[in-house]
């Protein structure tokens, strides 16, 4: 990168890039422009192009598998290919979706509708009403998380004149009727938490201003968000309300037919789901209650009537151990299942009510191994039969959607998607890691069998929000760096759900920078174990991810070789300032609290980067749009790196929201950008 465009240390101020977070600025945007030239000159170019159109046309495809939800009889979709990069929604029945090429009904042509009104749109949501011919669509633009609410009529494939909308926000609304909205929507004076979400529910009646919806209930500034859900699986209509106090902890009401609202008595750090009468919660800490206590990660079920009523018999549906740790739990056709993972190895159990108690059973006919998710095909759970869609994939082995039909029959498939690349000499295998500590850390390597002691390697994790990694078929690392000759790893650190709350609650707050000594732990045993060079490893990691690629970058230099940081946190001083950074409190710790901040500094890369230091090359990328986590964090640190003299690269393209584009080409391009700086970087002289 050329000097001539570093910027300079000569600002008195304590930050001296605080004009970087001005999103439009003029100064800030000019930035970005050069910078975005510098990369695109130094890693586009023919090579680029030519892979960015590979990758695009992977997920262009027409044989790619169309996800679809049902709503009554029809299955809609929302698909993206060259021809439509904004998306198509549209529908169609079970046996025409069971056909090798079905028919397709067009509901809305989202690039027809972009043009028409000179929009950057994305269709980011659709919410239904059971047995009605309305829809809220939930519209985007460019990828960000606040969208603008319209209603749609779906005879007429039309949105409706003087029908309800709201300008942009974020939030959402469900249906209360066919003529009210149960309105959860930053939108308005004074309608936003500290986060940025809304902190009102509102009844939004049609034909009445927005701002004269009647408010039942509202929480505090403090608090991340609320937000109300329609249920209709009782024998009355009801409505649960979810104050989230924080990430992890909230306080749950339910609204009856009349408006009568009731706070249960339940912890706040739990998962639950309901459906008729009954409801499951999984625990997030230990829970003593009449004489009893349940330890964190149980499983528990009753009848919701008998809770209300003051009973406390709880039937214990699930228990956790060490490493078998509960991932989610839906119901579907009144059942409850249970999805597990047992030493990273999905498992799958289903729970049956009676008066008297609850039955158990495994679900069959489902690999043991790679990774399986299952979910209802159902968009609402009153009209369930209990049919249940799976998907079921790992790095060799493209998706496969399978239709188990009642939850008990034998899984069939229905679409299968393409084997996008070859990779009929490359193994999968697992491996462990000793971190710091002595802790275990797992981790997933793929490529060429035998260790040649100087493969190119991409390693890639998440470490945060007790989000689990998998290891998934990803079609670009394997076309672009499996294909090629190069080996891939993916590593479970604390910080995620893989091993439960534990695991995670290891790796969050003061723990966090245990998750990136984990993460550091797997790429020297890498090396320890002859499967390459330090100098030879490339890692990525975006969101909180990029919290854990800047610390590879300011503690561990000297054990990788290059870093691609996408999508950031990077600045833990000033994170909760910033867009929805408060909602991540309960993950990382308050700065403003002295005694947090003493944490969090250890870890904050931002603060850290020192001159004179043996960093590996990194690249930072970020997208404009992205109204969740801030531009800022990546356009200061990647200022404040090149002001050291480090090498350091900086990308933002202006849509994609918190991801890597508005569309299917634009995606690529961004992957493209880092699988190439990162080959350049580590030495590997890929031609394609």
């Amino acid at each position: 990168m050329s000097v001539d465009d570093r910027p300079t240390l000569s600002a008195p101020d304590d930050d001296p890039w605080l004009w970087l977070e001005e999103i439009e600025g003029k100064q800030g945007l000019d930035f970005v422009t050069r910078q975005n030239s510098l990369t695109l000159d130094a890693f586009g170019g023919a090579a680029f192009a030519r892979d960015r159109d590979i990758l695009a046309a992977i997920y262009d495809r027409p044989d790619n598998i169309p996800y679809v939800s049902r709503r009554g009889d029809d299955l809609h979709n929302l698909w993206k290919d060259a021809t439509n990069p904004r998306g198509l929604w549209r529908k169609t029945s079970l046996a025409e979706f069971r056909k090798p090429h079905p028919t397709w009904e067009i509901m809305l042509d989202v690039d027809q509708l972009a043009a028409r009104e000179g929009e950057d749109w994305l269709l980011s949501g659709i919410t239904t009403q059971k047995g009605s011919a309305r829809a809220i669509l939930s519209l985007s633009r460019g990828g960000s998380d606040a969208v603008t609410l319209r209603e749609f009529d779906l005879d007429t494939k039309s949105f409706v004149a003087d029908g309800f909308a709201l300008s942009e926000a974020k939030g959402g609304a469900d249906w209360l009727d066919a003529d009210t909205l149960l309105l959860s929507s930053a939108h308005g004076e004074g309608m936003a938490t500290s986060s940025g979400y809304s902190r009102t529910v509102r009844l939004w009646r049609r034909g009445e201003p927005v701002d004269q919806a009647q408010t039942i209930i509202e929480t505090t500034a403090d608090h991340m968000a609320i937000s109300g859900l329609v249920d209709d699986t009782a024998a009355a209509p009801r409505s649960w309300i979810v104050d989230q106090i924080d990430f992890f902890n909230h306080a749950l009401w339910l609204r009856d037919a009349d408006g009568t609202t009731t706070k249960l008595d339940l912890p706040t750090g739990i998962w639950l789901q309901a459906h008729g009468d009954w409801f499951a919660m999984k625990l997030r800490e230990a829970w003593s209650i009449e004489g009893r206590t349940y330890a964190a990660d149980t499983v528990l079920g009753m009848s919701l009537s008998a809770f209300l009523a003051g009973s406390r018999d709880f039937a214990v549906l699930f228990e956790p151990e060490p490493r078998r740790a509960l991932q989610g739990l839906f119901w579907t056709g009144g059942k409850l299942v249970l999805s597990i993972l047992d030493e990273l190895q999905p498992q799958f159990e289903i729970c049956t009510p009676s008066a008297t108690s609850w039955s158990r059973a495994s679900l069959g006919g489902l690999p043991q191994i790679g990774v399986v998710d299952i979910w209802p095909l159902d968009r609402h759970p009153s009209e369930s039969n209990g049919d249940l869609l799976a998907n079921v994939q790992d790095p060799l082995t493209p998706p496969s959607l399978l239709l188990m039909e009642r939850g008990v029959a034998s899984p069939t498939v229905l679409k299968q998607a393409p084997k996008t690349f070859t990779s009929d000499d490359l193994v999968v295998t697992q491996h462990e890691a000793i971190s710091i500590d002595g802790e275990r850390i797992p981790y997933v390597q793929t490529g060429p069998s035998g260790e040649t002691g100087d493969a190119p390697v991409y390693m890639s994790a998440y470490g945060g929000f007790a989000h689990s990694v998998k290891p998934y078929y990803n079609a670009s690392l394997g076309k672009l760096w499996l294909e090629r000759g190069g080996t891939t790893v993916q590593a479970n650190l604390r910080g995620g759900g893989e091993f439960g709350t534990r695991w995670h609650d290891a790796g969050r707050l003061a723990g966090k920078k245990l998750s990136h000594d984990d993460f550091a732990a797997v790429a020297a045993d890498l090396v320890r174990r002859g499967v390459t060079t330090a100098k030879r490893i490339a890692a990525q990691g975006g969101s909180n991810g990029g919290i854990l690629i800047t610390n590879m970058l300011v503690r561990y230099p000297d054990r990788f070789g290059a870093l691609f940081c996408t999508i950031p946190l990077i600045d833990m001083r000033r994170y909760t300032k910033l867009l929805a950074g408060a909602s991540w409190i309960a993950e990382y710790g308050d700065p403003d609290k002295p005694e947090e901040w003493d944490w969090l500094k250890t870890y904050s890369a931002y603060h850290n980067v020192k001159a004179g230091q043996p960093y590996p090359p990194i690249l930072i990328a970020t997208t404009r749009r992205d109204d969740r986590v801030h531009p800022g964090h990546a356009r200061k640190m990647a200022a404040k790196l090149q002001a050291m003299g480090y090498e350091a690269w900086f990308y933002e393209p202006e849509a994609g929201g918190h991801g890597y584009g508005k569309d299917n080409k634009e995606r690529a391009g961004f992957e493209v950008i880092g699988f190439r700086f990162l080959k350049d970087k580590i030495g590997w002289k890929d031609e394609g």
